[in-house]
């Protein structure tokens, strides 16, 4: 099992908006002919059990929902996890990590689009920055693919 990290987490991150704290956010995972995160730290192809950080979300963001599209499938029989876990690796007893706080085994094997459908009790606010992570299960990529992820939310500012 590998962490991979894509680079330039923090920089894809807007704090504004012109109207109030709503706040959404997009992070994309692709994968090239052979499996290998596009970008990535790591030249190997995704495993069963790899986790992908596709993206950071900063202190004191409320989580709502998250919107999943595939529009280049996985391999056959993939799934994922999509959830948080915390920058500096410590949980946190109010707000634990969850790497799978917005879906515990989606279908990425076929194009498509979802909302957030785990049993987690939405909304909580992120005491913490914490990376947006992606847990590859079902099977092993060796093919092109590509998620895109929205996150929405509130930004409620540092806790």
């Amino acid at each position: 099992m590998a962490t991979v990290t894509l680079p330039g987490l923090r920089r894809a991150i807007s704090h504004a908006a012109p109207y109030g704290n709503a706040w959404k956010q997009r992070f994309t995972l692709t994968t090239n002919s052979a499996g290998v995160v596009a970008g990535s730290d790591q030249a190997t192809a995704l495993a069963i059990g790899d986790v992908v950080r596709i993206g950071w979300l900063p202190a004191g963001i409320e989580l709502h929902d998250s919107l999943s599209i595939v529009p280049t499938a996985f391999k056959a029989s993939t799934t994922i996890k999509l959830g948080f876990l915390y920058e500096d690796g410590i949980d946190v007893t109010d707000v634990p990590q969850d790497d799978d706080y917005f879906h515990a085994a989606l279908n990425v094997a076929a194009a498509g689009r979802n909302r957030a459908n785990n049993t987690a009790v939405l909304p909580v606010r992120l005491p913490k920055a914490a990376y947006l992570v992606v847990t590859i299960a079902g099977a092993a990529q060796d093919a092109a693919a590509r998620l895109e992820v929205v996150i929405e939310g509130l930004n409620q500012g540092n806790p």
